[in-house]
């Protein structure tokens, strides 16, 4: 009977190891593979060595050589404009708020700058069509249509192309898969992405200054830009472990004449990198915990312990043992000897009395 409530009981513990390894792998895992809420504030770091760049002050432009440029990226939840989402982003993607600051680092002066607001899918990090986004290049907030990957890749990146999305033409261009490599002691993927000879647009008056300034006789022109954008994505988390860029602009006037105003290779920092990896190694390990290695122990778990169980109830109760013969004193050796003494204890009983009795008489 104890085996039977032991086994029904090991039965039912083992059913809800299973239910806890399928709520794990199909229901908490997929909520954890998001984009949380809360955010910590971010910010990578990448310098351009020796560059080439345009450098505006006080309306007056001029192109400098030889100068090393830093570029910090911030990025920042909007807790609030989250809130506010309607459907159908509501529930499904986070609002953030992004900053960059390009700096030369021998006088720390102000070279570019830049802010937006951009609505992110949860699972994909892919830019999401919001009305609201906008752009901050000079003072000013101008609408954009974000779309592709901006600061991210997905929850378990693939082995295929994706776009990414460039600020300077304001549109998404695709990034190539090409090889996996080690990086801080993590595999990554590694993207790149080719722009060539586009077109950057800018206001008219901005560039009828910067024409007739830097080019001799020139009234207007375009700036056409080129990049060589290489990211290196941890692929469990999408998370950026290091990225490179190779920047080139060129102003050219109407009749022919240009000038570079950008040649430079920014690159993610050390510290960046190493930063980079060490947050993404732990998200990495959660993520596993969470949809791999806890879902299969508990159904491991589960399986011994159902096993257990049908073990127990399927055994067949032990055969109660056969009842001792009855006691036949006249079949056995011992029981001859006890008769014997019996007979000889009951006439010694009776030789005793007889003679008493005879005495009595005689007398």
């Amino acid at each position: 009977m104890r085996s039977r409530v032991l086994g029904a009981a090991l039965f039912g513990l083992g059913v809800l190891a299973l239910v806890f390894a399928g709520g794990l792998a199909f229901v908490v895992a997929p909520t954890v593979e998001q984009l949380p809420y809360d955010l910590k504030p971010t910010q990578s770091v990448a310098v351009a060595p020796n560059a080439r760049f345009l450098q505006i002050t006080a309306g007056k432009a001029e192109v400098v050589e030889g100068v090393e440029l830093r570029s910090t990226i911030s990025v920042t939840p909007d807790a609030k404009a989250t809130s506010a989402l309607s459907d159908p982003l509501d529930g499904e993607a986070v609002v953030w708020l992004v900053g960059q600051q390009v700096v030369r680092t021998d006088t720390n002066a102000l070279i570019s700058a830049y802010s937006t607001s951009l609505a992110l899918d949860r699972q994909t990090a892919a830019a999401q069509p919001w009305d609201k986004a906008w752009l901050d290049t000079g003072n000013n907030q101008e609408s954009v249509a974000y779309s592709g990957q901006i600061y991210k890749f997905p929850f378990g990146t693939e082995k295929k192309d994706y776009e990414i999305y460039d600020r300077d033409i304001l549109k998404a261009v695709p990034a190539k898969f090409v090889k996996t490599q080690q990086i801080e002691g993590l595999e990554t993927y590694q993207f790149t992405q080719e722009i060539r000879d586009e077109i950057q647009e800018l206001p008219a008056d901005r560039l009828t200054v910067l024409t007739s300034q830097l080019l001799k006789g020139g009234v207007t022109g375009k700036v056409h830009y080129s990049n060589t954008r290489t990211v290196w994505v941890e692929p469990a988390t999408g998370q950026y472990l290091k990225v490179e860029e190779k920047q080139s602009k060129s102003l050219m006037s109407d009749d022919g004449q240009s000038v570079s105003i950008l040649d430079a290779t920014f690159t993610y920092t050390d510290d960046t990198i190493k930063s980079a990896a060490e947050t993404s190694g732990d998200n990495r390990q959660k993520l596993q915990l969470v949809g791999v290695w806890a879902p299969i122990g508990l159904a491991v778990l589960g399986a011994v312990l159902i096993i257990a169980a049908l073990f127990l109830l399927n055994r067949r109760p032990a055969a109660p043992a056969a009842p001792a013969p009855a006691h036949n004193p006249r079949h056995s050796a011992s029981g001859a000897a006890d008769d014997t003494t019996t007979e000889v204890d009951t006439n010694h009983d009776t030789t005793v009395d007889t003679s008493k009795t005879s005495a009595q008489k005689t007398e």
